[in-house]
């Protein structure tokens, strides 16, 4: 019997003064600018956030970690909350797998026809549901869209053999989600132009969107509109910081903007190629002062970038009022990133009134699946079988506790994946990159076609409930 835990997600922070807590958590990421061979032959992103970014911790010591919780939050979830399940066995054709106990997604047995029902005039929490075998998956080909898909994220390109996993489709509970088409995307985004701004799955979440509205084949129409955007190839660079392309037939144009860490990055001598950069936690990114006026749709996301090794890599340098963060609370690596989602999320708010066309997400955390381990320290993610086909994610609140505390009491939306991820173990790339590291695993980035196809899903469903269709 195989046996595969499904770790608790549990997100970095501390308590300071203007953000609220949460859980704990080791603030470590992605193997794809970690290895030193190039993860990918074509562009894993050293966009600068400008040269490459190396992860050079030397210990577990290198990553904050913060008190999970104050009591009297986790006492208002025990009364609130749902209850949390006891082990159980998740059965998988004809052999059962083991699923250890976890605080935050709650799997229940199957519901009857009568319990599946649509519950009409209520407003559908796509978080919660179950995964489902659908043979009409995937909605494109993983050995096409090589227009967009990157290899290095193709796993029909490489050496895995299971390809269950494509088949499963995301089921809302007590409600239908519509089904995703191209040609009804491009309608409802007519005139429009959709952005995610974020790191390496939002780069995952963009290039899935483009093989979905293409259905994975080559379209010669789809303009590079990405100079309209400032998205051009920097002087000595080898790739520009984002794409931007448009859709003649409806004018929409889908654009993706590379930003870690969801904040102004500025280089403190821009005549030192070795310059350090000021991270102006309080500061947005300069892209959304300059082009958010052009944009109808924009999806946000951070997370996994921040760790000592990659500040200390990029020569990343905190500042906060201007100058050289002092507070030692903020410094908290968990603080930091709190701190800048809060800032950006209420600036982005704050502008939504001058931009009223404008709706604005924040994407949960994608979870990471490292067991016994890290990246680097033989963390691994073997398995290939889908344990959770059937079962139901039932939690109310996101797992994400940062990014739900972070839109709380804005204008802003949360796009919750997290929990609904969490089951997905045998999604990611794992063993099978071609490129990486002899012993290095990514269970960090998702096979395309995979689970970031289900994220877009549920953006397209939340959308239509925020613009005006003209079909």
């Amino acid at each position: 019997m195989l046996t595969i835990a499904f770790l608790p997600l549990i997100i970095s922070g501390a308590d300071i003064k203007t953000v609220p807590l949460e859980p704990k958590r080791h603030v470590r990421e992605d193997i794809s600018t970690l290895t030193q061979s190039e993860v990918i032959n074509n562009e894993e992103e050293h966009h600068v956030d400008k040269i490459p970014s190396i992860d050079t911790a030397e210990s577990s010591s290198d990553f904050e970690t913060v008190p999970i919780q104050k009591k009297e939050e986790e006492a208002a979830k025990h009364k609130h909350g749902p209850k949390k399940e006891k082990t159980g066995v998740i059965k998988s054709g004809s052999s059962s797998t083991q699923i250890e106990e976890t605080n935050n997604v709650i799997l229940g047995e199957k519901t009857s026809e009568q319990e599946e029902k649509i519950v009409e005039n209520q407003a559908c929490n796509y978080a919660k549901g179950k995964w489902l075998i659908d043979d009409r998956r995937p909605l494109y080909s993983g050995f096409g869209c090589k227009q967009w898909l990157a290899p290095m994220w193709a796993c029909r390109l490489m050496q895995r053999q299971d390809f269950t996993f494509e088949k499963l489709r995301w089921q809302p509970k007590d409600c239908e989600m519509e089904e995703f088409e191209g040609s009804k995307f491009l309608k409802r985004m007519r005139d429009k132009t959709l952005a995610f701004v974020g790191d390496s799955l939002g780069r995952q979440q963009f290039q899935s969107l483009m093989c979905m509205i293409t259905s994975g084949k080559d379209s010669l129409d789809v303009l590079n509109v990405g100079k309209e955007y400032g998205l051009v190839v920097p002087p000595g660079g080898k790739r520009p910081n984002g794409w931007a392309y448009q859709f003649p037939s409806t004018n929409t144009t889908v654009l993706y903007y590379w930003s870690s860490s969801l904040c102004d990055l500025e280089p403190l001598n821009v005549k030192d190629p070795h310059t350090e950069y000021a991270m102006h936690l309080d500061r947005p990114p300069v892209f959304l002062h300059q082009f958010l006026h052009k944009i109808d749709v924009l999806v946000l996301n951070s997370g996994h970038h921040w760790n000592r090794g990659k500040l200390r890599a990029n020569r990343w340098v905190m500042y906060v009022g201007g100058v050289p963060n002092t507070n030692r609370k903020i410094a908290d690596m968990g603080s930091a990133k709190n701190f800048t989602i809060h800032s950006t999320i209420k600036w982005i708010d704050s502008q939504l009134p001058k931009h009223p066309h404008l709706k604005v997400f924040y994407r949960s955390i994608s979870p990471r699946h490292f067991v016994n381990g890290d990246w680097n320290t033989g963390g691994s993610c073997n398995n290939t079988t889908p344990m959770s086909i059937g079962k139901e994610v039932l939690q109310e609140e996101s797992s994400d506790y940062s990014a739900a505390n972070a839109v709380r009491g804005t204008a802003v939306k949360l796009l919750d994946i997290t929990a609904l991820s969490q089951v997905r173990d045998e999604g990611h790339i794992s063993r099978f990159s071609l490129t990486a590291s002899p012993g290095v695993q990514d269970c960090l980035h998702w096979c395309l076609p995979g689970v970031p196809d289900t994220w877009n899903e549920i953006l397209f469903a939340q959308i239509k409930s925020h613009i005006a269709v003209t079909e």
